[in-house]
């Protein structure tokens, strides 16, 4: 004999008072960062908001991929989401970066090339691979800086988007050493053009103190 249909009434329902908040927040958090796979995606997120870690989330609605000029997959948004993940660690696993990428649905294919690029194993240095996270956003060394100063920066939107000399220096030289086409002169000679701009800038570098200088640049990832 089947079981009567259970009645309910709004009285009997209990709604954790906490639910609504969270899923107005997740919905949000799902149109801002639009992920390839929203399941993948939604394991990630709910998995960091429980043990209280930086969510997979872009910080706005950035334009569709095959409006950008990169067909990659990587977008700024997507690279700062990484930075604010696992920037602060300097030295991060090869396992621990694999699972962050897959988090964000990102091709596992540019994952492996930008890992053998760098020539990293089973340890990532991340100030390097983030500057090749730059590079392969725009191709080029001016395009690659100027990603970079403007996901690292604590400036507003639409500020001036500067960044400690020290950590520019870092990534240029990074970047200008694996090219292997850049002189140890041109690299000094380029960083020296943009001093006088650091010391009167607090020893900070922003954007306009090179794009019009046009270093040499780095040859596009392939």
């Amino acid at each position: 004999m089947p079981l009567p249909d259970t009645m309910f009434c709004a009285e009997q329902i209990h709604i954790p008072p906490e639910l609504p908040d969270i899923l107005k927040q997740y919905t949000k958090a799902a149109i801002r960062t639009q992920p390839h796979d929203i399941i993948q995606w939604s394991a990630a997120y709910f998995s960091a908001l429980c043990a209280g870690e930086t969510l997979p989330v872009k910080e706005r609605l950035e334009l569709p991929v095959a409006t950008q000029k990169n067909d990659t997959g990587l977008t700024p948004g997507l690279l700062k989401i990484l930075f604010k993940q696992l920037g602060y660690k300097g030295t991060v696993t090869r396992t621990e970066l694999e699972q962050k990428w897959t988090d964000l649905c990102l091709p596992r294919e540019q994952l492996r090339h930008l890992l053998m690029l760098g020539g990293f194993q089973e340890s990532v240095e991340w100030r390097k691979f983030f500057a090749l996270g730059c590079s392969a956003l725009g191709g080029t060394i001016t395009s690659a800086l100027k990603h970079a100063c403007e996901i690292l920066t604590s400036d507003p939107e639409g500020g001036a988007a500067r960044i400690p000399y020290e950590t520019f220096q870092s990534i240029y030289t990074y970047l200008a050493h694996l090219d292997g086409e850049i002189s140890e002169a041109e690299i000094a000679s380029f960083l020296s053009n943009i001093k006088e701009d650091v010391d009167r800038q607090n020893g900070m570098v922003q954007p306009r103190n090179f794009m019009g200088t046009k270093p040499a640049d780095i040859k596009e990832t392939e």
